[in-house]
């Protein structure tokens, strides 16, 4: 049993477009079947989901039956939270917030094992080694590890070059409803002078040479950022496919019918 191969760090990294979608239900089995739609990648989200360490384990093994490959975001960049997500055998982490080069030297530094790093070694009891089992584990393990931080604010934006100097992120996370509301324009990501300060830090990122991210659900905004030289993005939240799948069958229903339900009726 050897080390599993990073196939969507590779693909990032060489500049080809990963398709993905956003995890928020916290539940192994809706990740296995959004693992068999097709998409490159899964975002199961750790910062505003309800998710722990064992529903991200149940995610992970769900989604390691599928050609889909798991990313993590955790809550934030803390160290000891780091070692906890890789010990489950988290190969792609995204960490939200971050707004310094210092920052993004620490996690770096929390996702290496010594001499390179700081995550601390327990191998016997880590699902990433699969116990021992894996032949060479601490020879791998460091390059198929892929560091993705968000940046999603104005001083983050402000700092943008100097945390793409950093070696070791393998690629950068624009977030536009925090950055929106950063510059002044809470709950208006599509806001124009967010869509150009976006536009101008995917195009910066990938002159210095790593991968750029986001998620847009709207095709004409993912469309354009892919323009600007984004190369993966999520395209939909489960959360939100479920809630418009309901109301667009109740809505047909009540159409196709012309029946308007009683105010407080709750017979099923």
């Amino acid at each position: 049993m050897k080390t599993p191969h990073n196939a969507f760090k590779a693909a990032i990294t060489n500049g080809q477009d990963q398709y993905g979608y956003w995890l928020g239900l916290c539940n192994p089995i809706s990740a296995e079947i959004l693992g068999l739609c097709g998409y490159d990648w899964l975002l199961i989200d750790a910062e505003h989901a309800p998710n722990d360490l064992r529903t991200v384990r149940e995610q992970l093994v769900a989604i390691g039956n599928t050609p889909s490959h798991p990313v993590v975001r955790i809550v934030e960049g803390n160290t000891a939270l780091i070692k906890q997500m890789l010990d489950l055998g988290v190969q792609s982490l995204l960490v939200p917030m971050v707004e310094t080069a210092a920052q993004a030297e620490q996690l770096v530094r929390a996702v290496r094992y010594p001499p390179a790093g700081v995550r601390g070694v327990g191998t016997a009891l880590a699902r990433a080694s699969r116990w021992n089992n894996v032949e060479g584990y601490f020879a791998d393990a460091d390059s198929q590890m892929c560091l993705l931080i968000q940046v999603e604010s104005i001083t983050a934006m402000q700092n943008l070059d100097e945390i793409l100097s950093v070696e070791g992120i393998d690629g950068v996370f624009f977030g536009p409803a925090d950055l929106a509301a950063s510059m002044g324009y809470l709950g208006q990501p599509a806001h124009p002078e967010v869509v150009s300060v976006m536009e101008d830090g995917i195009r910066r990122t990938r002159a210095a040479g790593k991968a750029a991210g986001t998620l847009a659900t709207n095709k004409t905004v993912a469309r354009n950022y892919q323009s600007c030289g984004v190369n993966f993005v999520a395209l939909g939240v489960d959360t939100l496919a479920i809630a418009a799948a309901a109301r667009a069958t109740l809505a047909e229903h009540l159409d196709a019918s012309n029946h308007k339900p009683d105010a407080g009726n709750g017979a099923y």
